[in-house]
């Protein structure tokens, strides 16, 4: 009789065997002192977590280069480079590292300088190796969480690109089931929306999703062509139509026959060709410039503007009759205003796609970074965050962008930030009010203030002096 052997239903074991990896998290320790090292290397020493050490800081930049750990331990006193030093220029490689300096000469002076230059913490020797075992477990967790975070970006850009647009807000995702519902259907379309939307990305999807998919998507942008030049364009001309005409030349309708013509920017189309285009649309007929023959076109067109085309049409600069033909579908797509859920997943897709073209291994972008993104207004939409980001990951010379790398208009924004936070306290203002008004409670008596404020006699006199210089002690 055969053993009974109790098996883990197929469903889980695919779940495990599709499961990522958990990735192992590197970990660089920086200090003249080989026996401090052996410690923290003991001490640390986990499954999911490689241990690398050098005993001199210029040997540990070097090799910070090579093997890009997520965590760096430094001691702060060493010889010819400090650990402030090995700080910055860990910084300047790549803002994403976490670096903890060691140091067993601690000063507040010296802990606030680490962290306004990037230091995750300012541990003292000896060593409390409990705290630093569980200072580490907190880095790591956050490594993970990062790694996994951009795990999930990736899935969520896969599942959410539509035609090659990226969105999950709900006003994206609303777009995208209307385009689903007419793009079989329309004959004429109407995309409206800010500069920088991505109304061209719309209008192909549009033409994808058609039946003359297989067909030519012909583009004119009516604000980039001249008056005198427009017309040829869409019609076409024949030999000695006017001077320069030297051959037939195909317009882009009867090039695209059978297809898509998409208009960009129709509002700033002439009006006396807006009635040429409106008679090309009722009567699906095309006639080149010159020529008295008539032909016989099929397509479809797709418009695209920035501008209220209502407006105007009440003053007069477009035709309504026109408009009304070309919106018997309108499409609007969100300003990045509208729709911030989505900047995550953007900024995500145009990383992983610069970093490609400029071949560098860019693996992200600083906390400071991301918040400065989605603090930031976006008038130049998608397009703005797009040029942004190709020029970050052109000027990086890390694996992860920081703020340095990011265009001057960008950087701009968060200093007129900075600005409008200055007038904010800072902990010591704070302090300082705190024990006046403590003081004042008690009726000036300064050793009574002391007391309720459980600080030295010492501490409150220096809090007084920088209110008044000439503030006498008891």
């Amino acid at each position: 009789m055969g053993t009974n052997v109790a098996t883990e239903p197929d469903f889980e074991r695919e779940s495990k065997q599709n499961r990522p990896e958990r990735p192992s998290i590197k970990l660089l320790a920086i200090d003249d002192d080989p026996q401090n090292l052996e410690i923290v290397s003991a001490a640390l020493e986990q499954q999911h977590l490689k241990i690398f050490t050098a005993a001199d800081p210029e040997t540990g930049l070097e090799l910070f280069s090579q093997i890009r750990p997520a965590i760096v331990l430094c001691d702060l006193m060493m010889p010819k480079l400090s650990g402030m030093d090995v700080l910055e220029r860990i910084v300047s490689i790549d803002p994403g590292a976490e670096v903890v300096l060691m140091t067993a000469h601690y000063s507040t002076d010296s802990a606030v300088e680490a962290i306004k230059k990037g230091a995750a913490d300012y541990v003292t020797k000896p060593i409390e190796l409990s705290r630093l075992r569980s200072r580490v477990a907190t880095l790591i967790n956050e490594a993970e969480l990062r790694f996994r975070s951009a795990q999930l970006d990736q899935e969520l850009v896969d599942a959410y690109r539509f035609c090659g647009i990226i969105g999950r807000s709900p006003l994206m995702l609303e777009m995208f089931a209307k385009v689903r519902r007419v793009a079989p259907h329309y004959r004429s379309a109407l995309i409206t929306g800010a500069t920088g939307t991505g109304k061209e990305l719309v209008a192909r999807a549009l033409h994808e999703l058609s039946p003359a998919a297989s067909k030519q998507f012909a583009v004119c942008n009516c604000s980039a062509v001249s008056e005198s030049l427009i017309e040829s364009e869409l019609f076409g001309y024949v030999r000695g139509a006017f001077t320069g005409a030297q051959q037939d030349k195909l317009g882009l309708f009867e090039y695209a026959n059978g297809g898509t013509v998409f208009l960009d920017e129709i509002g700033e189309m002439p009006l006396g060709l807006q009635a040429k285009l409106l008679r090309v649309l009722q009567n699906r007929e095309i006639q080149r410039i010159g020529s008295p023959a008539v032909k016989k076109v099929d397509f479809r067109v797709v418009a695209a503007t920035h501008r209220d085309l209502r407006a105007l049409v009440k003053d007069g600069k477009f035709r309504e009759d026109l408009f009304y033909r070309l919106s018997a579908i309108e499409i609007g797509v969100p300003s990045l205003r509208q729709r911030r859920e989505d900047l995550p997943l953007l900024e995500h897709y145009f990383l992983e796609r610069f970093s490609a073209d400029y071949n560098k291994p860019i693996h992200g972008m600083t906390r400071r970074v991301q918040a400065l993104f989605s603090r930031h207004p976006w008038h130049g939409n998608v397009r703005e965050l797009e040029n942004a980001i190709a020029h970050a990951c052109m000027m990086t010379s890390g694996v992860t962008i920081d703020i340095a790398d990011l265009p001057e208009a960008i950087r701009a924004s968060q200093t007129t930030e900075d600005c409008e936070v200055s007038d904010l306290a800072s902990m010591e203002e704070v302090q300082r009010r705190h024990a006046l008004q403590v003081l004042n409670a008690v009726r000036g008596n300064k050793v009574k203030a002391a007391e309720v404020l459980e600080i030295s006699r010492g501490s409150l006199y220096r809090l007084l002096r920088e209110h008044d210089p000439q503030e006498n002690q008891d």
